[in-house]
């Protein structure tokens, strides 16, 4: 692992510029007052897409061109404050995460694609995370961010916050098309390889300039091979490790004491024998939009599609036999290195998988003007065609095609709708409407005799059930003047758990239990007060609380026991909502050409929702969903815009922020009560330079850091390596070529100083790009 402590002081170093930027223009005369109805960081050329209550960041083309981006959750990389999950190019489990959220924690995050819901509240974990995949990056047009619940027209789920992609829509005849390549020199451990990967993207708009109708049309296809997310080591058998040759002797392993110990086994650490592969993802998206504009009539339907394979086919084994020969295990199922004896399952170690997910997304929205009020209402549904999932049962069976185990989902998938009424009458501008959605499931486990052909199934279990929500709203934003502004907001959720159940093999074969359906209420108060000052001046205080419901995956996790009943240990059938206590207070202003935006938040949550081991409902220790009794976060985020200065051509962003969060009450597990909460830092830092050098040259510097933070809730691991949560820094750097007002070329690296880190899985190391792009 190659890191060095002066981590922190490279990102301080690199953001210093900026700092001493804002510093130095707060002595020089103030500009003319610039509009400043709502807080937006970020582009101001277009209206933000989301009701701007708290922080609130809106990013456009500007901002995009400052990034090496892939997926197109890279876009929102240096937004203050936030980070998505990204472990490699392709990646199917980016979670995002605000201030102080888990990175796994992915139903408080809604995340929308022109207003349509993607966010995949199926569960609560980094295995449901948003359908990013349904756009490419180079569709969108803008990028949206609101931290916090603080608008009523927002369900629970956006606790930590919202995010909105408005995709590009067609404004003329035109084709496009951008072709990216990018390469990986990865190394760690035995794994040394380079990895490669490209997209394709081309399309076409239609719009004539006397039509009222429009279409846009574009087809993405994406490879990449990305580094092996996970490493095997030896097991670990007390009985067995102070016998030096009571197996078969190998060599080639990597002793790392640096890794998570044995649980249990007095500091011992077992070596690391090979990777699960590298991850060789295939994706291909078509997207189609339809837009109807006469007037103040806006109509528009959206269908994308989106074909996903990821296949994990070469694991690396490190071990070598008295021969020199690969090993992957034996039928003894025990192995001697470095004077200790370890168990090695060869029907559990070196496994091939493949999985495969199809997703299509359906919306319709129509905005127009009735009786007096603007109205906008839209629906949408998101289905899995398939989700597939193979692995075999150790490597031998891998390359042969024998037994394994099949992985089917579906029907699975979610249907969602919301309707606005909005009007001004006076100083008061009045929305009230409504929003529903129904969440399906239904996953079934095979053992199988053919892993790769799914043969000869039988059933080991299937889960299943729905969630359904639904919820009204009212707001006011009541002009108090022409400098003040307050938005009285309220909502009630009703919501209901149904139709769950679990099939399982017991002893005298296939057993189902249904669970009890569930239902639930809430209610919702909301108020944001902002105020301009004189002198470039502006502040916000927002007062909000939020219920988020649980999801499927969290209420129907259960299991059998061996008579078909449930084992009331395995879940809490009385799982409770969480709800959140907020507040947010934001302070802007404009030092000449620098523009300084400060953010204080809190949030206190009761019953958070969080997977753990400790004592469940029945006094017995367990790891499942449980309720956190509460959990408490504060912090403080400063962030500084500057554009075209200190040098023409010269753009800005930079943003530092400060979180404590922690669990404040937790009688499941006394031991994490003042914990810092796992995988949030105390410190993230990020900023982004771009200057435009010569009229058609662009130089980008790029800046991410996070610093280290607790791995497990009661702060016992703490790492900078394969385990844990490390921290990070990154330097991207970009460089962006105008060839012709129709032909732009670019080319960057991430992660220059090739820093190691870590979110349990390891994140990228150094990576190369090119692109190359033209719209005719």
């Amino acid at each position: 692992m190659r890191y060095s402590i002066g981590a922190p002081t490279r990102a301080l170093v690199c953001l210093s510029a900026i700092a001493a930027a804002t510093a130095m223009a707060a002595g020089q005369d103030q500009a003319t007052k610039s509009d400043q109805d709502i807080l937006v960081v970020g582009q101001r050329s277009a209206p933000i897409s989301i009701e701007p209550r708290g922080l609130s960041v809106s990013l456009g083309d500007d901002q995009f061109g400052g990034v090496n981006a892939t997926n197109v959750e890279d876009l929102i990389k240096y937004a203050p404050d936030f980070f998505v999950r990204t472990r490699f190019i392709g990646d199917n489990n980016a979670v995002p995460g605000f201030r102080g959220t888990h990175s796994t924690q992915s139903a408080r995050s809604l995340v929308m694609v022109d207003g349509f819901v993607i966010s995949n509240f199926l569960g609560n974990s980094f295995s449901y995370p948003p359908a990013w995949g349904i756009v490419g990056p180079n569709e969108v047009s803008q990028f949206d961010i609101v931290y916090g619940p603080y608008s009523a027209r927002y369900p629970g789920n956006s606790m930590g916050g919202i995010v909105n992609i408005t995709t590009r829509a067609p404004t003329r005849n035109e084709v496009f098309g951008t072709a990216q390549g990018f390469v990986q020199p990865y190394h760690q451990y035995g794994s040394d390889e380079d990895l490669y990967g490209y997209s394709l993207e081309t399309g076409f708009a239609l719009k004539s300039a006397k039509s009222p109708l429009g279409l846009r049309v574009s087809v993405r296809r994406l490879r990449n091979q990305g580094q092996p997310m996970q490493w095997y080591q030896f097991g670990y058998s007390a009985t067995l490790y102070d016998r030096p040759d009571a197996g078969t002797p190998v060599t080639g392993a990597y002793q790392d004491n640096r890794l998570v110990p044995v649980s249990g086994a007095d500091g011992i650490v077992s070596p690391v024998i090979g990777d699960y592969s590298y991850t060789a993802s295939r994706q291909d998206q078509a997207r189609a939009q339809l837009r109807y504009d006469r007037g103040d009539v806006h109509a528009e339907a959206l269908f994308t599609y989106w074909w996903n394979r990821e296949e994990t086919l070469h694991p690396k084994t490190y071990l070598r036999d008295a021969d020199g020969n690969p090993f992957y295990g034996d039928a003894t199922g025990i192995v001697s290195f470095g004077g200790h004896s370890y168990t090695l399952n060869p029907n559990s170690t070196f496994r091939l998988g493949i999985a495969s997910k199809d997703e299509w997304l359906a919306g319709l929205k129509l905005e127009a003007p009735l009786a007096g009020f603007d109205v906008r209402t839209n629906l949408s549904t998101l289905r899995f065609a398939r989700q597939d999932s193979r692995s075999s049962s150790g490597y031998a069976a891998g390359i042969s095609d024998g037994p394994g185990q099949f992985t089917r989902q579906g029907p699975t998938g979610w249907y969602t709708g919301d309707l606005t009424v909005t009007r001004t009458a006076g100083a008061h501008d009045i929305a009230f409407g409504l929003n529903s959605n129904l969440y399906q499931t239904d996953q079934s486990v095979f053992a199988t005799r053919d892993w790769r052909a799914a043969s000869d199934r039988s059933l080991t279990t299937r889960t299943f059930g729905r969630t359904r929500a639904i919820g009204v709203y009212a707001e006011d934003a009541i002009s108090l003047g022409s400098a003040t502004l307050l938005t009285l907001g309220a909502r009630e959720d009703w919501w209901r758990a149904y139709d769950g159940g679990l099939t399982a093999r017991v002893s005298d074969g296939l057993a189902t239990q249904r669970y009890a359906g569930r239902t639930a209420s809430a209610f919702s108060p909301k108020l944001a007060l902002r105020h301009s000052f004189g002198g470039d001046w502006t502040a916000e205080l927002s007062l909000a609380e939020a219920t988020r419901f649980p999801t499927v995956g969290e209420l129907f996790q259960g299991a059998l026991n061996g008579d078909g009943t449930f084992n009331q240990n395995s879940f809490d059938p009385n799982l409770k909502p969480e709800k959140s206590k907020d507040a947010n207070l934001l302070v802007r202003h404009a030092f000449g050409p620098v523009a300084v935006t400060g953010s204080l938040f809190y949030q206190r949550i009761r019953d958070a929702i969080f997977s753990f081991t400790g004592f469940n409902q029945n006094g017995v220790s367990t790891s499942n969903f449980k309720n956190i009794d509460a959990t408490r976060q504060y912090g403080a985020e400063l962030i500084a815009e500057t554009h075209d200065w200190p040098a023409r051509g010269l753009d800005i962003d930079a943003n530092a922020a400060w979180i404590d969060a922690i669990t404040a009450k937790n009688a499941a597990d006394p031991a994490s009560v003042g914990v810092q909460f796992p995988r949030i830092p105390r410190w993230r830092l990020n900023g982004n330079l771009r200057w435009r050098l010569a009229p058609r040259f662009q130089a980008v510097v790029g800046v991410r850091y996070a610093s280290r933070p607790n791995t497990d809730l009661d702060g016992q691991l703490r790492g900078d390596a394969y385990g844990y949560t490390s921290e990070l820094f990154a330097l991207d750097l970009k460089g962006n070529v105008d060839v012709t007002d129709k032909v732009r070329f670019s080319a960057g690296v991430n992660n220059l100083t090739d820093d190691r880190a870590w979110v349990y899985h390891p994140y990228p190391q150094r990576t190369f790009f090119v692109e190359a792009g033209v719209k005719l």
